[in-house]
């Protein structure tokens, strides 16, 4: 039963049994066991193992049905010529593990990593999975992860191949999700399989970076591996060896039973320790000296390869750090082209994207950015170095220029990682298939919004973090696990200023003290909490007390617990290391952290915060991806998923002065989510092969990008030079363009293109009377020509028009088309040319037809744009008209709107100073094409818009290809 695929399994079976027993080949035998197995049972888990490994396993020789499905379950049963009784049996002890796997989007490539050099070569990733198994993952989350691992492994580079290449790839994770494990299983099947120089660039900190190092340590490296020859019985020999203060070393550290070398595999040697970035190389050159047993070959030659010891290094993304790197690497000369590597950029989208303007570069020389300047070096200097990046949030990645070929944008692979079992995330917070506004199941269970009218709810959160402590407590004095328990966070996360962390602090402080959690006004206070928040949403699985007066006693020991060290609050802030190195902060080395963390963007990237129950959260920002890397209350949670609680703001102020908005937070994550399954959908759809090629490669990606929300950018502005909009839908909102040519043979042509829509205006006139609203209390009008054309004579004219320097309209025109049917239906558009009030009035005739009001507008200071070209009281009467079109207008002709007809305004447009200069235009009483710019104001109706709700949809600009054929939008 090898990964070739299952055989017969009978035959297998007599070969292997006891001659003298042929019984234990029996089929009802077999199944008899099967069905009286009890958990934990040896066989049943190795057939557990078996079966989840075949339904998992990817385009296998021996199978041409899809993976985890009932189809491939079945073809496995009858290659094992298993019958329909032990079928049954095997199904029910086994289910089909039919969750989605991870999506690949990949150019072509040339196999090398099959599942036999697999196995050949295992000797890190057996461990890597004895150890997973040890630490209670199930089958499925191993075979997953197996999986995931083998995808990107297969498409890097053969190290064995003769001619240098770099490849270069995306992990897609999601926050807190675990990708830590996933590259720890790449890096384990990736020197398994012969890379044998492994860069780690893990976080900006060098907390974040130690916890890495750790990790791999704990988990890959091993105990011996990190010993080396010293003696682990002899005290002297182990000074200065890591982790003798670690409270989890030995025993938590994966040990091989011997050195690897011993038993017929490698060595790791650490070239950084959890408390030294990378400095020098401590020994020298000779630290990179690679073993060769046949020094005529390369190192990459088979012969020498698998019996030369890996290097490993965990590196800070830090620029003096990686310019020490590069120059010590540079020592080496030409012998580094012989040596297979991997970098991994853990948070890839953090720092090394190159952020500097493109329109900025001198003769058209890219400048970099410090790190990905070091980071484009290294590569240089390793030739067969494979990048592959990983992050929550891709946004930054995909917009990176493909054509850069010293860049970083992932042109070989982009795997997207599966949802983990049990991972707590966006569709616990958000009720993402609701059709109306009101709350859902998740919002009711985990969020609490804060409002003008709820006050600041900052008390509530605390006390929430008090009873979700004591909660932990009482359940793990009732039969659950405590390991989940050791930790338990509030994170206060309301601005990036640290001044006013520390006030923050200082006034949460004081409340705390004021708190009277030993008093009845406390206890009070809890026992209402309790009652109609806790108890009533507790997981029914889980021990919850039946009332405060059985959970009472356990509020002192979560005091306790908070109190300890002398004060509840700790500040994290990026003022310097030190604030990241606090002894109650580690969450490694302390036995209990129990704290309220009051912090800003540090606690947003790569720092996992343990035991995360309670967030405070009013911190605004414009950009998605930031938005998102701060939605730190997505994780795992055993044991107490139902006590977590989402204090969030729903009606917080972005921007200062007249620019300033108020702007719901709940509403921004949940738009950056729809975002991010948005992307992940698309990737799905465009993964499967097509006659056995990819559909879609990764430079083809970039129009997959979405934004719901128009105020939320998928990423910073920096990272987003090569991306373009591909696409705006903006359902009842107004299509204004504001840059018109300056051209007058231009200016002329695009007039005459709406000829056919002026025919049919001219010689009309209407009434549009404004219903009183909240900017003035008295109803207001004016007169207007007003016409009704249909929906393709419209899109017919907006696409003839002609622009300089790019067709700013072609976004929307992408989404108007589709107005067809497609996306939605609109039948017409009620086409309104208002006229000036008689005193101010100047008419002429444009193409015969009329006369109109031309209408004065100039162009802003320096710049091709008018400023705003619709009068304000014409666009609030077409807005009226847009967000109530099931009722009529107060004025004449204007029936009710109905869902599926749009709005436009119309305007002559003159560009002038003055009304002398209009007038001059007007003198004949005809306008001459070349002076009259047709302005407009499209304004679809608010049904124009499918179920997804997708507003905009950017792709990348690749240098090398400006022609290339993107996948198209809809």
């Amino acid at each position: 039963m090898s990964r070739r695929g299952p055989k017969h399994f009978a035959k297998l079976a007599f070969v292997l049994s006891d001659a003298d027993e042929p019984q234990d080949t029996d089929e009802n035998r077999f199944r008899a066991r099967i069905l009286a197995a009890a958990p934990g049972d040896d066989l049943l888990a190795l057939w557990h193992r078996k079966l989840t490994a075949w339904d998992f396993e990817q385009a296998p020789t021996w199978s041409a049905t899809a993976p985890r499905t009932p189809e491939r379950r079945a073809e496995i049963y009858d290659r094992l010529v298993f019958g329909p009784d032990l079928r049954k049996a095997l199904d029910a002890a086994v289910p089909v593990h039919e969750e989605a796997g991870p999506v690949t989007i990949s150019r072509e490539f040339q196999p090398w990593y099959t599942r036999e050099q697999a196995a050949n070569h295992s000797f890190y990733w057996a461990s890597y999975e004895r150890l997973l198994r040890r630490k209670g993952w199930p089958d499925a989350a191993v075979a997953g992860l197996d999986e995931a691992a083998h995808a990107v492994v297969e498409r890097l580079a053969d190290p064995t191949r003769g001619d240098a290449y770099g490849a270069r790839g995306l992990v897609v994770g999601y926050v807190q999700s675990g990708k830590t494990a996933n590259f720890t299983g790449v890096t384990a099947k990736a020197i398994d399989a012969g890379y044998r120089l492994v860069i780690v660039l893990g976080g900006t900190l060098n907390l974040l970076r130690g916890q890495t190092q750790r990790r791999l340590d704990m988990e890959l490296i091993g105990q011996e591996n990190i010993l080396g020859s010293a003696d682990p019985d002899d005290p002297d020999a182990l000074v200065g060896i890591d982790y003798q203060d670690d409270e989890d070393w030995p025993a938590k550290f994966v040990s091989f039973g011997a050195r690897p070398s011993a038993l017929g595999a490698f060595d790791i040697e650490r070239l950084t320790s959890r408390d030294r970035d990378y400095m020098s190389l401590e020994r020298g050159i000779s630290a990179l000296e690679f073993e060769k047993p046949d020094r005529t070959r390369p190192l990459y030659d088979p012969a020498n390869l698998h019996a030369a010891r890996a290097r490993v290094m965990v590196v800070k993304k830090n620029k003096s750090v990686l310019e020490k790197l590069v120059k010590d690497l540079k020592k080496f000369g030409p012998i580094l082209g012989e040596v297979p590597a991997l970098i991994i950029d853990d948070e890839s989208d953090q720092a090394s994207v190159n952020t500097t303007d493109p329109k900025k570069w001198e003769d058209g020389k890219v400048t970099r950015t410090a790190i990905n300047g070091q980071i484009s070096a290294l590569l240089k200097l390793l030739p067969r170095a494979q990048y592959v990046g990983y992050t929550a949030t891709p946004f930054a990645n995909v917009f990176i220029d493909p054509g850069d070929e010293e860049d970083l944008f992932p042109r070989d692979f982009l795997i997207s990682l599966p949802r983990p079992t049990d991972y707590m995330g966006v569709q616990d917070f958000h009720d993402l298939d609701t059709v109306d506004d009101g709350e859902g199941e998740a919002e009711r269970k985990h969020v609490r919004g804060i409002y003008d009218s709820t006050g600041d709810r900052l008390q509530e959160a605390l006390d929430a973090f008090v009873l979700t402590g004591a909660l932990k407590v009482y359940r793990a004095e009732h039969g659950v696990a405590s390991e989940p328990f050791r930790h338990h966070t509030m994170l206060v996360h309301e601005s990036v200023r640290m001044a006013e962390h520390t006030a923050l602090a200082l006034r949460i402080n004081t409340m705390w003290h004021n708190a009277a959690y030993t008093g009845p006004e406390g206890h009070a206070r809890l026992a209402d909490l309790f009652k109609r928040d806790f108890r009533t949403c507790a997981d029914g699985s889980l021990p919850t007390p039946a009332t405060y007066a059985d959970l009472k006693p356990y509020v002192a020991e979560a005091r306790r617990l908070i109190n300890q060290g002398g004060s509840p609050v700790m500040v994290i802030n990026g003022e310097s290391e030190r604030d990241y190195t606090q002894p109650d902060l580690d969450f490694d080395r302390t036995p209990h952290v129990w704290k309220i963390l009051v912090g800003g963007t540090k606690l947003s990237r790569g720092f996992t915060v343990e035991g995360l129950t309670i967030t405070y959260y009013r911190r605004t920002t414009q950009q998605a991806d930031t938005l998102m890397q701060m939605g730190r209350w997505f994780g795992f949670r055993p044991g107490y998923r139902d006590l977590v609680r989402l204090y969030i703001g729903r009606e917080e102020t972005l921007g200062r002065g007249r620019s300033a908005k108020t702007v719901d937070l709940y509403e921004a994550f949940e738009a950056i989510c729809r975002d991010e399954e948005l992307f992940r959908a698309e990737l799905a759809r465009y993964a499967p092969l097509v006659d056995g090629r990819p559909q879609v490669t990764p430079a083809q990606i970039p129009p997959l990008v979405a934004q719901h929300l128009p105020w939320v950018k998928p990423s910073a502005r920096n990272k987003m030079f090569n991306a373009e909009l591909v696409e705006v839908r903006s359902p009842g909102k107004p299509i204004e363009p504001a840059a018109y040519p300056q051209d007058a043979a231009l200016t002329s042509r695009n007039t005459e293109r709406w000829k056919s829509v002026l025919g049919p205006l001219s010689g009309t006139s209407a009434t549009c009377v404004l219903r009183p609203d909240e900017t003035s209390p008295l109803p207001r009008s004016f007169q207007a020509a007003t016409a009704v054309i249909p929906h393709a004579q419209l899109l017919s004219v907006l696409s003839s028009l002609e622009w300089e320097d790019g067709n700013v309209l072609a976004p929307h025109l992408t989404y108007l088309s589709q107005l067809d049917g497609r996306l939605a239906k609109v039948d017409d558009w009620l086409v309104i040319a208002p006229q000036r009030t008689q005193r101010s009035r100047i008419e002429a005739t444009v193409l015969g037809q009329g006369p109109f009001s031309l209408f004065r507008r100039s162009r802003q200071s320096g710049k091709q744009s008018f400023g705003r070209i619709s009068g304000l009281e014409h666009r609030l009467f077409a807005q009226q008209l847009i967000e109530q079109p099931d009722l009529a207008s107060t004025g004449d002709s204007f029936p009710a709107l109905g869902a599926t007809r749009g709005v436009v305004l119309l305007y002559p447009v003159v560009e002038a100073a003055q009304d002398d200069e209009v007038k001059a235009v007007a003198t004949t009483g005809t306008a001459a094409t070349d002076r009259v710019i047709m302005a407009f104001t499209v304004i679809p109706p608010k049904a124009a818009i499918d179920t997804k709700k997708q507003l905009v949809r950017f792709q990348t600009k690749d240098s090398t290809r400006p022609d290339a054929v993107i996948v198209n939008a809809d």
